[in-house]
């Protein structure tokens, strides 16, 4: 097979993997903040959306670390663990405030407060938009590519 070709075929299998991992954390991340915002009369952080949304996310980046490190870039990375724990984190953060940042804008400034509101602008447009940036950040900072032994 051609270079191109096997890259091609190892995108792909990355994106796939990604996807899976990817999956795994938004179920969780959505899953957490709904129990947080909505279980019980009243949930235990119904009024505070932002800190549901923060913690819902730390709990699904352990999830979506894991999986990354073990399936989706496996043996890539030239970082101590220490450093790519770190550099993971510090993505996640910004993909976090990502979320955030579409959350916050859609209920405090736009005034759209319903479960339904805050799910679409936190859980859809946040979380997809922090999505693309976290592909492009983990493949670039986080799990990067080895001199010489290119995938």
């Amino acid at each position: 097979m051609t270079t191109t070709v096997v890259r091609a075929r190892n995108r792909v299998r990355e994106v796939g993997a990604f996807g899976v991992v990817g999956l795994a954390g938004y179920l969780t991340d959505v899953a957490v903040f709904n129990l947080l915002r909505y279980a019980g009369d009243p949930g235990l952080l119904e009024d505070r959306p932002l800190t549901a949304k923060v913690i819902s996310v730390a709990v699904a980046m352990v999830v979506t670390y894991l999986g990354n490190r073990q399936w989706t870039w496996r043996g890539r990375s030239t970082h101590t663990v220490r450093r790519e724990v770190a550099l993971f984190v510090l993505m996640n953060g910004i993909g976090m405030l990502i979320a955030v940042g579409c959350l916050a804008f859609s209920h405090y400034v736009l005034g759209l407060d319903s479960a339904l509101a805050d799910n679409i602008s936190a859980n859809v447009v946040g979380l997809s938009l922090g999505t693309l940036f976290r592909f492009w950040a983990y493949r670039r900072f986080v799990f990067p590519e080895v001199d010489g032994l290119r995938e």
